[in-house]
């Protein structure tokens, strides 16, 4: 063997530790951005204190296409910093059971492909969740601290991600984040195209788990750090518990009873926060 075999040898040896410095690296980026406010001028602090104390709206910008451009990126990495825990599981695995196809000699799947394809799933989230926020923003809900103005809005919100928790769909693809080598057993491609396809699938799964809890953010605030952080972390804790399915009911029962009292609480408040 030489030198050079020995070093690569080395290395594929080590990828579990490479793939998770480059994972933390990656996740640590994110949160860094998140916490600088994410390109719009005032940092996440800052923005959690006007969504807790009220104050001075932050939807002070006209909607051009780079605000908009400003606000998809913020979704993205929002959504990468909170996404990415969860699935570190999964993309270690990837690697890992690339290690032993190469060593044997057989086809593999890009583990960067891979992550890459996933995060691109979140993106086509993003996208939506952007337009989302630019229609409440345009409708005139959205108070200080980008939390939606409307009682209404917020209680159908709650009560939808709630209701969402005990569907057979969200436990389905649940599922499927519980068990990654069951996924990869089923879904597993060689090559560019099979990584990109086991990429976004699994993103696609991830997204049919979790985009309703995102869009929790309007109700906290988008940009709340104790949101971001509290959904990050029943994300992680979801996927990962080995019988995480009471966590799930026990969420989904706190969401649609706090949904419910807002929707109670509408009319005795004015009009104009109804809406």
């Amino acid at each position: 063997m030489t030198g050079t075999d020995q070093v690569v040898h080395a290395l594929l040896r080590r990828d579990r530790l490479l793939t998770l410095l480059l994972l933390g690296t990656v996740f640590t980026a994110s949160w860094a951005f998140v916490l600088s406010g994410v390109g719009m001028g005032t940092s996440a602090l800052e923005m959690t204190g006007t969504s807790r104390m009220g104050g001075m709206a932050m939807e002070t910008q006209p909607w051009s296409p780079g605000y908009a451009l400003v606000m998809f990126f913020m979704w993205w990495v929002m959504m990468i910093a909170m996404m990415l825990p969860g699935a570190t599981p999964m993309i270690l695995l990837v690697a890992a059971v690339n290690r032993r196809r190469r060593e044997s000699g057989h086809a593999v799947v890009s583990t960067a492909v891979f992550t890459a394809s996933y995060l691109t799933a979140w993106a086509g989230f993003s996208l939506g969740a952007t337009l989302l926020h630019w229609a409440v923003a345009q409708a005139g809900l959205l108070g200080p601290g980008m939390v939606v103005s409307s009682t209404l809005l917020g209680g159908i919100i709650l009560m939808a991600a709630g209701a969402y928790q005990l569907t057979p769909l969200k436990q389905a693809c649940v599922r499927h984040c519980r068990m990654p080598a069951r996924y990869l057993a089923h879904h597993w491609r060689p090559g560019l195209t099979g990584a990109i396809r086991l990429g976004m699938q699994h993103g696609a799964y991830c997204l049919g788990c979790c985009w309703l809890l995102m869009l929790l953010l309007f109700v906290g605030g988008v940009m709340n750090l104790y949101w971001i952080a509290g959904l990050a972390l029943y994300v992680l804790l979801e996927k990962t518990l080995p019988r995480g399915r009471w966590l799930d009911f026990a969420i989904g029962a706190l969401l649609t009873v706090s949904g419910s009292w807002l929707l109670v609480t509408v009319g005795s408040e004015p009009a104009v926060a109804r809406l």
